[in-house]
């Protein structure tokens, strides 16, 4: 899944779906492909839910994982302009074909989403590009705005951290847009 962004430039907006059939505001996510890389799934399931054009916001991370090929200790760095996932949630299955998703028997699983920001190339909306499954309106909404109108708490969690990593890579973005809410990058291991 992913945080669509409008911008880096205030005031920051981003892009909820509105899910016709159940009357839910929410995030685009999508389930990948097999054989597809979980970049190349954010992407393009960004893109299909919400019909615009997007590509990976980089961001500045604190991440344990080493650099390819480097022999290093096991610590907590900060790594500028990264292209990883900003956050993972576990959500649970209903339902699934002899619980597949988990790889054990019964009727449910585990989805393990992986959550990257994303930023409007600029170019035009497209529609059509949903599945023939899908049934979703788009639009970008100031910060203020989707918190209240998003449906589920752990979206907005997951917004929350995703505007405090974009104005903790991205200082030009000005103060004054930041309406009394200390959106200041806190590394909380927690949220990690």
């Amino acid at each position: 899944g992913s945080i669509l962004f409008a911008s880096t430039h205030a005031p920051l907006r981003v892009c909820l779906i509105h899910h016709n059939a159940r009357g839910q505001w929410l995030l685009p996510k999508g389930r990948k492909d097999r054989g597809e890389n979980i970049i190349t799934t954010a992407v393009r399931e960004t893109f299909e839910e919400t019909g615009y054009p997007c590509r990976l916001l980089p961001l500045d991370l604190i991440t344990r994982a080493p650099a390819v090929g480097a022999q290093t200790a096991d610590a907590a760095v900060l790594v500028r302009g990264s292209e990883e996932p900003f956050m993972f949630t576990i959500r649970r299955t209903q339902g699934m074909v002899g619980g597949y998703a988990s790889g054990c028997g019964g009727g449910g699983g585990v989805q393990l989403i992986s959550w990257f920001a994303t930023i409007w190339t600029g170019a035009e909306k497209i529609e059509g590009v949903q599945t023939e499954d899908e049934s979703y309106e788009s639009a970008f909404f100031e910060i203020e705005e989707a918190m209240r109108m998003v449906t589920f708490q752990v979206d907005r969690d997951l917004i929350e951290r995703a505007i405090e990593l974009v104005r903790a890579t991205y200082p030009e973005y000005p103060k004054e847009d930041r309406q009394d809410k200390d959106y200041s990058l806190s590394f909380n291991r927690s949220r990690l």
